[in-house]
């Protein structure tokens, strides 16, 4: 049976995770964000971040138990039963395969803007060259690489935040101090969970790390550690900046709704107008060289899905094919990669495509996520045969308050990414329906080198 090389440890997750989430995530969806929800954008991450550390506890608990590279995938398929494993990785698949194409066009975009003189498609191309190869050579060895983009990034954005601080200091704030986390007249809860349903796209990056977990070099625990303290030094950066700008915003929540050519590119505007051209331009270059390098994180973790799922038999085997030499799935490297690109190409040449692409993502994660909290009731409850290995609290009463907190924000989403969903779940159906037999055996026989009786604390 094919393996993949265990070779990771707790700070190449970290940064993987960190680089698919991208410290500066927010930026590209402030303006948005700030219209929906009336200014109440700090309380929006805020709420999303709670919500999200739910998800972020249930993907702890069964990596630990389940080290398996299919991540959602493998775990509902243990917790609740290989077919629903099935559906629930076709979903998970949608974002999987779509976000790297998001990243990669949006890196084009924005490369594009700094150097109108090369094409969006050439960029985007470049970046996918790039990015797949060292997808190639191997996460591990290209480290050094993604731990610089990564670190670039950080430094930018602490600028930013440490001078919008210094701004406010001695300027004052544009809005009232506690605006961002409360709002203005308009504001609801209706709409505060709208904007949430988009926010938590700034968020899938940490349930990536466990896509990888087969490859940990280290102990079980590691995994669990690097997705929990992912999300919150992610959360926190999100909430800072998003309070920083809204207090530092020249523009109104009304402002903004009524210019939604200006929501895209509101950050950015801010960061030029209150605080320095040069910081606007550095915030920009490297959100569209890490959106490049997210789309590479994106692109690793699909192929991982797609390995899992070739390898159970669920997709043409040949996508589970591993590199001898570098312990990589190459094929679904390379399948996913121009799938991206495809995608990206297509998006480029329509006046819509990147909102298009960005309305898709959601739906198939917060399916996979509240299925996520089912297989961990599942399994802990009723798959776990020994005594003693389950908890009320971790595996019944978590999972459940996480599914709660997940139905609002899915019931909030875009109507045209449900129905894009319901169109891709009906897919699955069939291609589950014409290989049903022979991929629940491949499961069965592929599990077993994997599953454990009892977990680990």
């Amino acid at each position: 049976m094919q393996q993949l090389k265990k070779s990771m440890r707790f700070r190449d997750l970290v940064i993987l995770g960190l680089l698919f989430i991208g410290p500066a995530a927010p930026v590209g969806l402030f303006g948005v964000l700030d219209a929906i929800s009336d200014g109440a954008i700090a309380l929006v991450y805020l709420v999303a971040t709670f919500i999200m550390a739910f998800t972020a506890f249930s993907y702890a608990r069964m990596s630990s138990v389940l080290p398996n590279a299919g991540s959602v995938y493998a775990y509902c398929s243990a917790g609740i039963h290989p077919n629903a494993g099935f559906l629930v990785g076709w979903l998970l698949l949608l974002d999987y395969m779509f976000i790297p194409a998001v990243a990669y066009l949006f890196s084009g975009i924005s490369l594009n803007a700094l150097i109108p003189e090369v094409p969006i498609w050439v960029w985007t191309c470049i970046a996918v060259v790039i990015t797949t190869t060292l997808n190639l050579i191997g996460i591990k060895k290209s480290a050094k690489i993604t731990l610089i983009i990564l670190m670039l990034e950080i430094i930018v954005l602490v600028a930013v935040l440490s001078v919008g601080i210094w701004v406010l200091l001695q300027s004052g704030a544009k809005r009232e101090w506690l605006a961002p986390f409360i709002g203005g007249e308009l504001f609801s809860w209706n709409s505060l969970f709208t904007a949430v349903s988009i926010a938590v796209l700034s968020y899938l990056g940490f349930d990536a790390i466990a896509t990888f977990a087969e490859e940990n070099g280290g102990k079980r625990s590691l995994v669990s550690k690097a997705i929990i303290g992912c999300l919150i030094l992610a959360g926190a950066l999100f909430i800072i900046q998003t309070y920083i700008g809204a207090l530092l915003s020249p523009y109104s929540p009304e402002y903004l709704r009524a210019n939604p050519g200006l929501q895209g590119k509101a950050y950015y505007q801010i960061v030029n107008q209150e605080l320095s051209l040069w910081l606007g331009w550095s915030l920009g270059l490297m959100k569209a060289i890490g959106a490049a390098f997210a789309a590479m994180v994106g692109q690793a973790a699909a192929s991982r899905l797609l390995f899992s799922m070739g390898r159970d038999k669920r997709l043409p085997s040949i996508l589970s094919k591993v590199g001898k030499k570098s312990g990589i799935p190459t094929t679904a490297v390379l399948f996913a990669a121009i799938f991206n690109l495809c995608l990206a190409a297509i998006a480029a040449n329509y006046a819509k495509g990147l909102p298009t692409l960005v309305s898709f993502v959601d739906v198939g994660a917060l399916t996979a996520f509240i299925m996520l909290h089912v297989a961990v009731i599942g399994y802990f409850k009723f798959k776990q045969k020994r005594r003693g290995t389950s908890s009320f609290f971790i595996d019944i009463l978590i999972p459940i308050m996480g599914i709660l907190v997940l139905l609002p924000v899915l019931i909030n989403i875009d109507n045209d990414a449900k129905i894009v969903g319901i169109i891709w779940l009906i897919i699955g159906v069939m291609v589950l329906f014409f290989n049903k037999g022979k991929a629940n055996l491949a499961w069965l026989e592929s599990s077993k080198s994997n599953l454990i009786t009892k977990p680990k604390s």
